[in-house]
């Protein structure tokens, strides 16, 4: 564990991060427009256009990457979920297909530090349910918007 100075100047480095443009688009894809029902609209955004593609792929390896630094020691847990909820919200979305995911994709570690960290929050299940509810409710209303 590294001593407390590196690890707020390393929390500051992650928000930095997400303030990159293309990060910050892509994580506004992947709230506001990316909405899978299966584990086969995800793999189908995996193999289809560029820009959605490269979105998901910045949004969870962000996330696998802080995930992994806070699970192998480098970020106090309590300090990270402290300074961040954003990464529940995207597992939210993704954890009614975790398992046929990694079949899908033959990686059965894919995501799995994102996944460690978010389950190891007290009482999470509900929390994943709220957040995959509000996600549905944001998205009704975006395509009621769009006359959809």
């Amino acid at each position: 564990m590294t001593d407390r100075a590196e690890q707020g100047h390393l929390i500051l480095k992650l928000y930095e991060l997400r303030r990159d443009p293309e990060l910050r688009r892509a994580r506004e894809w992947f709230t506001a427009e990316f909405h899978p029902a299966s584990a086969s609209d995800i793999a189908a955004i995996m193999v289809g256009g560029f820009t959605e593609s490269t979105a998901y792929r910045m949004v969870t390896t962000y996330w696998e990457m802080a995930a992994a630094m806070v699970n192998q020691g480098y970020l106090d847990e309590k300090l990270f979920l402290a300074t961040n909820s954003e990464h529940i919200a995207v597992f939210s979305k993704l954890e009614p297909y975790m398992k046929e995911l990694r079949e899908l994709f033959r990686e059965p570690t894919y995501l799995k530090e994102l996944e460690t960290l978010v389950m190891n929050i007290p009482d999470v299940k509900p929390l994943l349910e709220k957040r995959r509810k509000l996600f549905k409710r944001w998205h009704e209303k975006l395509q009621a918007q769009r006359g959809e």
